[in-house]
């Protein structure tokens, strides 16, 4: 058995260098699937994805996923990649065991939550509101800065993590607090602002849109009073008032105590993001 891949067209050229190309699996210059990669959207043309891969029912249980994720990788290696990443379903067995054999090692994960008709009720004292004009200038000052270092810390390169960091807020927020679809409010006790979370709209490819949470943090002298876990009810409430019925997120592998909050708020794990130093 020789597996190989087979280019299925040109590659395709995008904006700043980005380069994407599918690939037929062949065995023995058979197709038995495909395989998709791409300079990462995400990170910028120095991180690669690998954002598909297929093996024919009939062709698997042989290697030859193995084999086509190996070729891939050393296709991006030449494309000038130093990191590569995947999508895993968290119900997806197969791939889950194809990434831990190729050395791909979780970096986060997206959870989900179905919700009531009625959010909790915030602790006594403690209210939530829109974030002001001059609130906003300040927090997105310092937000572009402190998620492209989120990212560093968990060994992405700083040019990877800065154009994520630019390129995501330059999307998402187009228009700052009047960007549509996008909530941003603050948590305040005793007429003191403790904390922030920003929900948006999220169109599903398939299925009801949902309420996702982009941000939230706790400011640094209220930890540890609760806070984080209601200011997660303060979503639930935003996302309600907006006419959706479940709440999304993104958490780092290896921020436990946030994993943990999430876990015991009944969220609940719908996909696995993997990566690995090429």
């Amino acid at each position: 058995m020789t597996t190989t891949l087979r280019p299925a067209g040109p590659i395709e050229q995008g904006a700043d260098g980005a380069q994407a190309r599918t690939y037929d699996v062949c065995d023995n210059g058979r197709p038995v699937g495909a395989v998709g990669i791409a300079t990462d959207p995400e990170f910028g043309t120095s991180a690669g994805v690998i954002h598909s891969l297929r093996i024919d029912e009939a062709d698997r249980r042989r290697g030859r996923g193995t084999i086509a994720a190996l070729a891939a990788e050393e296709v991006l290696r030449g494309w000038g990649c130093t990191r590569v990443r995947l999508v895993a379903p968290a119900d997806n067995a197969a791939a889950l065991g194809l990434a831990a054999v190729l050395g791909y090692t979780e970096r986060s994960r997206n959870m989900l939550k179905p919700l009531r008709r009625t959010a909790p009720a915030l602790p006594e004292g403690v209210t939530g509101r829109p974030m002001t004009g001059p609130e906003f200038a300040v927090w997105v000052s310092s937000q572009v800065e402190s998620y492209a270092r989120s990212w560093v810390e968990r060994g992405v390169t700083e040019e990877q993590a800065r154009h994520k960091s630019e390129s995501d807020h330059a999307r998402l927020l187009p228009d700052g607090l009047a960007t549509p679809d996008m909530y941003i409010h603050v948590l305040v006790r005793d007429q003191e602002t403790v904390g922030h979370v920003w929900v948006a709209r999220h169109r599903q490819a398939e299925g009801d849109d949902i309420g996702y949470v982009f941000d939230v943090e706790v400011r640094e002298a209220h930890r540890g009073s609760g806070h984080g876990r209601a200011l997660m009810h303060l979503a639930e409430d935003i996302t309600l008032d907006a006419g959706l019925g479940s709440l999304g997120l993104h958490v780092f592998a290896s921020n436990t105590p946030a994993l943990r909050l999430y876990e015991s708020l009944g969220y609940e794990t719908t996909r696995y993001n993997l990566a690995k130093v090429l």
